[in-house]
């Protein structure tokens, strides 16, 4: 028994390491860091995730409240939720060690430790569960750990745990079917939800169709199985409830964000020709054009799928078992082209790229039956065989004579592999009993690594990465900057820069400022950012054409300015977004090669006294600089109607080949000869040394190119509101000449207009807003305190806290109301004097979702226990 009990341990160890040894070697051959000068950050890995793994580095290390508010999402945002999403995993721990720029090396290890829990605990299943055993198992955990799915989203290292997870929700389900327990299940299913409630619902939606299937296996009355599948559903509820600590919370942040582009109409439409699916069975099936649209990534090679053919071509089960798997199946392949399907598992909303996310339960289910069918010793009929192998020729003539249309992830090359693997298939499924069983479980092992194998290192040649350069040297120089500021002030504060690695950088280097990409954007913020002449959208925002007012507004104490011009070649070369002309008036702390840093002197407190104007000011302009010049006159108790920005006209405009219109602003150019280049030049002499801003409609860059005196002008391009951009400041009496080069026939001059700021009258209401700041004695990410004295005249305390629900607050030290400003800020009604003033933050409903999760665990878990020592008492 001890012999055998470590022989059982030796395989599940090798199934752990054989796709670690495998992956690893890939990585080690693409020079990914640690292994070279390449990376694993790809797409959102390194555009995103890579920045919230070093936000939840910083937390944990540092400020752990910001687990569930951080003021570095955008302008401040709820993060709770956000982490449900993201960060729940335990796993993520691995990656405290790895600060900075060696990040993207730890999140290589995580991926790898991913790919081998993966095929751990798929092993284990099999081995508990099914017939499959020893050596036997590396040809079903293997294929599991990779497969197409896991390929294509390895970057998402966010929804991997699922891999892992997935077998051992099942194997509780099976224990509660075969009514040997339900705390497995509900152990498992929890554990999953609170990993990632997306990926969770998936599983779910699963167990739902796999119980369906697994009840039609047996031949007991229709009594039993219907108090199985009660149970079943009793402990999925109960899972939901020990989970609701998490879910709770979670699901209130995302009415309030995510859940708010929910799709509310169902499409009964297909989204593409079915037939498309077939090339996904074809090893190395994928490449970027897949990410953003494409088919289901479901290759577990063709031993898998001869085996689950088999299954249900032969009478390995019942004849309603294989009915009901064919079924499943059908279920399954179409919520993969059927938009009413593709929505219900996607909770309601159509994937923004990475397509059909759900198929990773097609990849296991095919993967299980296969498993089920070719146990050791199974000999199947000539019937069968021939079954199977006509079923690959059907499906390869679409492909080989391309029936499917156009498929551009696979070449002749794939589709004869794919051939060969197929043919060997079929041939072990020809192996009788009498054929050595060492040599059958060998070639059956060769032959499920050798294929997934091929089909991981092929899709994955398809991907480029960043080098390990570009992330690592941008990281090591933003640290460095932003660690500076903080040495020389801890307080709470913004901080603005003209460069831009990702929208997260914020969360990479751990500062506060109004730059944020993920799935729980704020749509408020992302409204009201958009509106004062930012770039914003759906899912994220980005300050990167702020003006001296919105800095001041917004509490951007401090800047960094890049210093390379964008003349520089190596991969230090910080990546130019914006320009700040008007930042030649803030004051140099100090400067290195490539950053600068400023501090500005107008920036106002997080919370500080203003007019009660603010609270009754709507928006009534579209046009960002008089909605900017309205809301600071508002907080100043001025009159909103004579704006702080001054229209300018050009003094000079040149049309080149280019049909001359009356006006700029809305003006349509058309080319006078189309072969030929086309441009106009804008140009004007400040007459003051106050700032100048241009501003930009929300096409306007896809049919031009802009230059200021014949210099690139920096513009982040993706933005959907009006934008404000500076081109002068000091410049009194310095011709300024803005070119615009058209990129095709036309371009439409949409809200191209010249400002200037009344720098004299801006003062002023910012000398009188700066009378009364909040000053802030404590803080942390869910609570600040403060005293402020209000001077006459100062009735509200405007915050720049986004109005999440779950802020309060404490004036004198009793609960007050907050009202929301803007509809974005909180503000406070005060009266003028001294006043103590506290705001803390508790996510929505956290407090509930604790108490009904440790209810449940004490149900579920104590009352079994107290069960047992009442029944002793009265025996």
């Amino acid at each position: 028994m001890h012999i055998q009990r470590r022989h059982r341990r030796l395989w599940l160890t090798i199934s752990f390491f054989l796709p670690v040894l495998l992956m690893g070697g890939y990585f080690a051959y693409r020079g990914m860091a640690p292994f070279g000068s390449s990376s694993i950050l790809t797409v959102d890995l390194g555009q995103q995730y890579v920045d919230f793994f070093s936000y939840l580095r910083s937390t944990l290390l540092h400020h752990p409240t910001s687990i569930f508010y951080s003021f570095s999402k955008g302008l401040g945002g709820e993060m709770w939720g956000t982490n449900a999403y993201y960060l729940f995993s335990p796993l993520n721990l691995i990656l405290l060690p790895f600060a900075g720029k060696f990040l993207s090396a730890g999140i290589l290890i995580l991926v790898l430790i991913k790919y081998g829990l993966a095929g751990l605990s798929m092993a284990w299943l099999l081995d508990q569960t099914t017939e499959q055993h020893g050596g036997r198992l590396l040809a079903f955990s293997t294929p599991y750990s990779m497969m197409g799915w896991m390929i294509a989203n390895q970057l998402n290292v966010l929804w991997l745990d699922v891999l892992w997870l997935l077998p051992l929700v099942i194997y509780g389900l099976l224990a509660i079917l075969d009514g040997r327990g339900w705390r497995f299940y509900l152990a498992a299913l929890a554990v999953t939800m609170i990993d990632n409630y997306y990926m969770a619902w998936m599983v779910a939606l699963f167990t739902l169709l796999f119980a369906g299937w697994y009840l039609t296996t047996t031949k007991e009355p229709w009594r039993p199985r219907v108090t199985a599948f009660s149970r079943y559903l009793l402990a999925s509820i109960g899972a939901t409830t020990l989970a609701a600590v998490v879910l709770l919370p979670t699901v209130f942040a995302l009415t309030k964000s995510k859940g708010t582009y929910t799709s509310t109409s169902v499409s009964f439409k297909w989204e593409y020709n079915p037939l498309k699916i077939l090339a996904k069975f074809v090893p190395g099936s994928f490449n970027f054009d897949q990410m953003p649209s494409g088919q289901p990534n479901i290759y577990v090679g063709m031993l898998m799928v001869a085996g689950f053919l088999a299954y249900l071509l032969s009478r390995r089960d019942r004849w309603p078992a294989r009915l009901s798997a064919l079924l499943v199946t059908a279920f399954l392949v179409v919520s993969f082209v059927w938009s009413p399907l593709d929505l219900l598992w996607h909770l309601g909303q159509y994937p923004v790229w990475y397509p059909s996310r759900f198929s990773f339960v097609f990849c296991f289910w095919l993967i299980w039956l296969a498993a089920r069918t070719l146990e050791p010793g199974t000999t199947f009929s000539w019937p069968v065989v021939l079954g199977v192998a006509l079923i690959f020729l059907v499906g390869a003539l679409p492909l080989f004579f391309n029936w499917v249309g156009s498929v551009n992830y696979i070449s002749q090359n794939q589709l004869w592999i794919g051939a060969g693997f197929a043919a060997i298939a079929v041939v072990i499924l020809t192996l009788r009993r009498q054929t050595s069983p060492a040599l059958t479980d060998a070639l059956i092992v060769l032959l499920a690594v050798c294929d997934v194998s091929t089909s991981a290192f092929t899709a994955l040649n398809n991907i480029s990465y960043v080098s390990q350069a570009e992330f690592g040297n941008y990281t090591a120089k933003l640290d460095a900057a932003v660690n500076t500021i903080k040495k020389g002030d801890q307080g709470l504060y913004r901080i603005a820069k003209d460069f831009m690695r990702t929208k997260d950088d914020p969360f990479q280097a751990d500062y506060n400022a109004a730059d944020h990409f993920s799935s729980t954007m704020e749509p408020s913020v992302s409204s009201f950012v958009g509106s004062i002449g930012q770039p914003a959208g759906d899912g994220f925002i980005t300050y990167t054409n702020g003006t001296e007012l919105t800095d001041s507004l917004l509490g951007f104490k401090y800047s960094l300015t890049a210093n390379n011009n964008g003349k520089q070649a190596d991969t230090q070369v910080l990546p130019l977004t914006s320009a700040r002309y008007d930042w030649d008036r803030q004051t140099t702390l100090s400067s290195s090669k490539l950053i600068t840093i400023k501090k500005n002197p107008t920036a106002l407190p997080l919370a500080f006294g203003a007019s009660d104007q603010i609270l009754s000011l709507s928006k009534n302009t579209l046009d960002p600089l008089n909605y900017q010049s309205q809301i600071y006159q508002a907080l100043a108790g001025k009159s909103t109607n004579d704006s702080l920005f001054k229209v300018q006209n050009f003094d000079h405009v040149t049309f080149i080949n280019l049909h001359e219109t009356t006006q700029i602003t809305g003006a349509v150019l058309t080319k006078v000869d189309s072969a030929a280049p086309a441009a106009i030049r804008l140009t004007f002499k400040p007459t003051t040394n106050d700032p100048y801003y241009l501003t930009l409609g929300n096409g306007i860059l896809d049919s031009v190119t802009i230059t200021r005196n014949g210099k690139a002008l920096n513009q982040y391009d993706t933005y959907r509101d009006t934008v404000a951009v500076s081109v002068a400041d000091h410049a009194k009496g310095k011709s300024v000449t803005i070119t615009m080069t058209l990129k095709k026939n036309s371009a439409w001059l949409q809200n191209v207009s010249l400002y200037r700021l009344n720098q004299a009258s801006f003062m002023a209401d910012y000398h009188k807003l700066a009378q009364s700041p909040l000053k802030i004695t404590n803080y942390s990410s869910t609570k600040l305190s403060g005293t402020v004295k209000l001077k006459k005249g100062a009735t509200t305390l405007m915050t720049t806290i986004p109005a999440a629900a779950g802020w309060h607050a404490m004036v004198d030290g009793r609960p007050v109301k907050l009202h929301k400003v803007l509809s974005t800020f909180w503000a406070l009604k005060l009266t003028p004097g001294t006043h103590q003033v506290t705001f803390y933050f508790v996510p929505p409903l956290l407090i509930w979702g604790l108490l009904i999760s440790l209810g449940a665990f004490a149900a579920f878990f104590a009352l079994p226990w107290w069960q047992k020592v009442t029944a002793r008492r009265r025996s």
